[in-house]
């Protein structure tokens, strides 16, 4: 059953709460929410009955979060803040987070805001390289595109880097119109990314202390890799891992054993 968490400026963010044990909270990545990513709603439950309370949420701008329009990774992050709070119920506990894809670069920017983040698994997170300009230039591009208001442009502005055999799938298929109309909701994706370039990464991530492990799959894209590793470097508790995945797409039960495995640990 949906259940609304109020962030700070009283925006309902919709979410799903399963099983029995410590928290953890699902930060989607681009194009992601629970009644459009059946894998996700697969795992939490996978990961559930591995015993954590795993929160499952609409990202702001997507599915029962509605908002309009900017959308900003600092309103991502007070989503985040209500969030754990619901999940610590106003103790000073912390939770777990799990970041997929540029959820990843959000997760990220939570436990280096202060957020009460016990600990961090990042799910291939595209980094392009330490210092670049392109993921500023990249989000001032998305944001014009934003601005106009064109859905279509959008999409294909934000996916222009990713296999273009993922863009020509995706405007073939039923979920084009709800993928354009996600389009304001990436914007906090495109700004965590930067946000990575904004400084040498082991100044930057010197106080996300957390254990963290950066997950690729078994067949991965070839930017995954050295982003796992600028993420290993540069993060001063990081571990590596690899579970069975291809495409950036991943095996609900694999994630789920892989993540709970790390969290118990």
């Amino acid at each position: 059953m949906t259940e609304f968490a109020t962030s700070a400026d009283g925006t309902r963010i919709a979410y799903d709460r399963q099983g029995s044990g410590p928290p953890v909270i699902l930060v989607d990545g681009a194009m992601q929410f629970r009644a459009f990513d059946p894998a996700t709603v697969e795992m939490a439950g996978e990961l559930a009955r591995h015993g954590f309370t795993v929160y499952h949420y609409d990202r702001r701008g997507r599915g029962e979060s509605p908002a309009a329009a900017p959308i900003t990774l600092g309103q991502t992050l007070d989503d985040l803040r209500a969030l754990i709070d619901v999940a610590t119920e106003g103790a000073d506990d912390a939770v777990a987070l799990f970041g997929s894809s540029s959820g990843g670069a959000i997760a990220l920017a939570a436990a280096a805001s202060g957020l009460a983040v016990s600990k961090l698994v990042l799910w291939e997170v595209p980094l392009n390289a330490e210092l670049g300009t392109d993921g500023a230039e990249c989000l001032g591009g998305l944001r014009e595109r934003i601005e106009a208001g064109d859905g279509d442009a959008t999409i294909e502005y934000f996916m222009k880097d990713m296999p273009p055999e993922w863009l020509a799938g995706a405007k073939a298929s039923p979920g084009w119109p709800i993928m354009t109309a996600m389009g304001p909701s990436l914007e906090p994706d495109s700004e965590a990314l930067a946000w990575t370039q904004s400084a040498a990464r082991p100044a930057l991530w010197a106080g996300i202390t957390q254990p963290t492990l950066v997950l690729v799959g078994e067949q991965t894209l070839d930017l995954m890799t050295p982003a796992a590793d600028s993420l290993v470097t540069s993060l001063p508790h990081a571990f590596r891992g690899t579970v069975p995945a291809a495409d950036h797409a991943w095996e609900p039960k694999a994630m789920a054993l892989a993540i709970a495995g790390f969290l118990v640990d």
